[in-house]
């Protein structure tokens, strides 16, 4: 059995997981702003490097995505937390009516399940490491 204080934690931690799920999915840059560190950094090989090294790196990101993607959505499927990460298999679907790289507006739906795993230092997100399979989503939107 987890002590009391270890399951505590790990709740805050994934309820602060999913404070950032729903700022995403509100666009709500104020509260993104305090759940996400100001150092935070991406790791993804699946998005290309250099990656993301910084929230505001994060948020222009984001802008760019619902660009691409306008009505983007993001849920969790599973949740789990030990120590400072956790770990969340999400859902993200969106239909592509703008430019993704160099790739025009397809007009079609996207639905992608990825894992990602966060790193909270004090009560906000500090890193994130996020996979996906980038073949399957080019394959669903019709560029491949």
């Amino acid at each position: 059995m987890i002590p009391s204080e270890e399951k505590e934690r790990a709740d805050r931690h994934k309820a602060l997981v999913r404070e950032f799920i729903d700022a995403i999915n509100t666009q709500n840059w104020n509260k993104l702003d305090e759940v996400v560190a100001i150092d935070f950094v991406r790791h993804s090989d699946a998005a290309g490097k250099p990656g993301i090294c910084n929230r505001d790196q994060l948020k222009e990101f984001l802008r760019r995505e619902l660009e691409t993607f306008p009505d983007a959505f993001e849920s969790i499927e599973d949740i789990l937390a030990e120590g400072d990460k956790v770990a969340v298999r999400q859902r993200f679907e969106g239909t592509q009516l703008g430019w993704m790289g160099s790739y025009p507006p397809s007009g079609k739906k996207l639905k992608a399940e990825y894992i990602a795993i966060y790193r909270v230092q004090n009560n906000q997100i500090l890193e994130a490491w996020a996979e996906w399979d980038n073949l399957n989503g080019l394959r669903q939107l019709g560029h491949v």
